[in-house]
Parts: C-alpha cells; sequence; structure tokens
C-alpha cells in the first residue's frame, strides 16, 4: 500500500562529480543549489545524518555577481582574538584581492549545517577562481545553474 521508507548507510552512498560555471551567476543563488547538492537533498534517498552528497567544483569563482549594490556594501566581518579586534573588508575588496573565491566558500559554508556532519560536507567542495581545475580524472558532469532558473544568471 505505502512505499517502505530507507535509512541510507554510509557504505550505499554513491558520489557523483558535479562542476559548475560561476561566470555570470548570482552569488546567494548558485550558494543554495551546491549547499543542496553537497546535503544530497536533491536525490531520492537522502538521509539527514549521512554525507549522501556529491562532490560539487565550481570554477570561475573571480567572475560571479552580486546584486544591488552589494559589492560596495556588503561587509564581511571577522575578529582577531584581541579586545576590540573586531575586522570587516568588503565584498569589492575581497573579490579584488588574492582569494575571490572565499566570498563563494563563505556563502555555501553558511548555509550547511554547524557541526561535523557539516564541516564534512564541506569538505566535498572544490572552488577554483580561473577556468581549469585539477579534477578532470574523475570525470565530472557539468551542471548549467544559470538555465535552472532565469534570475540565477546576471549580465556584470
Amino acid at each position: 500500500m505505502f512505499g517502505k521508507t530507507t535509512q541510507t548507510k554510509t557504505a550505499e552512498v554513491e558520489k557523483k562529480w558535479v562542476v559548475i560555471d560561476a561566470a555570470g551567476l548570482v552569488v546567494g543563488r548558485l550558494a543554495t543549489v551546491v549547499a543542496n547538492r553537497l546535503r544530497g537533498k536533491h536525490k531520492a534517498s537522502f538521509t539527514p545524518h549521512v554525507d549522501d552528497g556529491d562532490n560539487v567544483i565550481i570554477v570561475n569563482a573571480e567572475k560571479i555577481v552580486l546584486t544591488g549594490r552589494k559589492v560596495d556594501q556588503k561587509m564581511y566581518y571577522h575578529h582577531t582574538g584581541f579586545v576590540g579586534g573586531i575586522k570587516e573588508r568588503s565584498a569589492k575588496f575581497i573579490l579584488e584581492g588574492r582569494f575571490p573565491e572565499r566570498i563563494v566558500e563563505k556563502a555555501v559554508q553558511r548555509m550547511l549545517p554547524r557541526g561535523p556532519l557539516g564541516r564534512e560536507q564541506f569538505g566535498n567542495l572544490r572552488v577554483y577562481k580561473g577556468a581549469d581545475h585539477p579534477h578532470a580524472a574523475q570525470s565530472p558532469e557539468i551542471l548549467d545553474v544559470g538555465a535552472l532558473n532565469a534570475k540565477n544568471k546576471r549580465s556584470a
């Protein structure tokens, strides 16, 4: 009458490799798609306490788009650990710096659960600022996030 609910075990998990070209994609929309892929929520066999998500490779992270005036106004904060040691950087400063891929990494990381499982799932994400990546041996399939929804892609 009804289907049987199954719990995926760690040994039964099949992880695929997916590559996403981030050129012209909106950061938050890209991050939600990636976070759901890393968690495994796109699969029918989703189990909340098991890492059954895919391995995700993001290329061209330096060509992402922030909507509105976020490039100038959005601030990223961190604390040095000393008294009064709060530091801030604008999104523009980070995008023009040495590691522009950190904006995508932080957006995805903050959409994943906190704790050991979330850290394990975040480890399945690889972000590169250029167009090439060293994971050709895994033969990743291409996921076109821009085609999923018209709002996902913006011209710079």
